[in-house]
């Protein structure tokens, strides 16, 4: 059997959560997990996932494997649910009954992988291997983007005002035009930008800026599309490049 590395400490720190109403399938997923070290919890239903979920007690999900028919809540039907919810954790589908039509649907959902019963071990393993890794790269993701919201949080209205005029590309005596003030005022107020934003140099600021009006777009765009995943994946990985610059 393969050994799976996950990532510096992710290992030890990753849950993968099992949903299935089969106790067989549930044991058996749950032995083979231990078997690469991997901790595990197992329902025997998607409405006892979510209550356990909602409660937010114990581990995060840094896996679901789940299977798509279920008595009471479905497979897609949870996945579903979770969006709502909050950022959805990488989600491995599995299924006796699979068509072409349902492996779309849930993969254009944001499913990572879906695997018909029986499966390999292997294959398992091999798709828990890829959620686990995923899940790492999105939560270094998801925390480069809580940093820059935070010091943006940190401007003063003017500051905030000064900081998207920069970004519209207007020279200081413009700005100090517009806000009623004096140049070195304007000038005295971007080393304060600067700071703030820690910002090692003027592009950097300036790159800041513009993602962050992504991520204000970004939201905008979510609450009417109920996601747009590719998007946010894509903006919070170029805030991640511009923060390590």
């Amino acid at each position: 059997m393969a050994a799976y590395a996950i990532g510096p400490g992710a290992q030890a720190a990753s849950t993968v959560f099992v949903v299935d109403d089969d106790d067989s399938v549930r044991e058996a997923l749950q032995g083979l997990l231990t078997s690469v070290g991997l901790r595990s919890k197992a329902f025997a239903t998607a409405q006892a996932f979510l209550e356990y979920d909602e409660a937010d007690v114990g581990a995060t999900a840094s896996c679901l494997v789940v299977d798509i028919r279920m008595p009471g809540i479905g497979g897609l039907d949870l996945q579903s649910r979770l969006v709502q919810r909050r950022r959805v954790p990488p989600i491995i589908f599995m299924s006796a009954f699979g068509d072409v039509a349902m492996t779309v649907q849930a993969m254009k959902a944001g499913a990572r992988d879906f695997l018909p019963k029986p499966f390999r071990d292997q294959d398992m393993l091999d798709a828990v291997c890829s959620a686990l890794k995923y899940d790492e790269q999105m939560r270094a993701l998801e925390k480069s983007r809580e940093s820059l919201e935070e010091r943006y949080r940190s401007l003063s209205d003017r500051e905030r005002a000064l900081l998207q005029m920069l970004g519209d590309g207007l020279m200081n005596k413009q700005i100090a035009s517009r806000l009623c003030l004096s140049e070195i005022t304007v000038k005295v107020g971007r080393r304060q930008l600067m700071q703030k934003m820690r910002a090692r140099n003027f592009v950097q600021l300036i790159k800041m800026e513009s993602l962050i009006r992504g991520l204000d777009n970004q939201k905008v765009r979510a609450s009417y599309e109920g996601g747009a995943n590719e998007v946010a994946y894509r903006l919070e990985s170029a805030i991640a490049r511009v923060l390590h610059e």
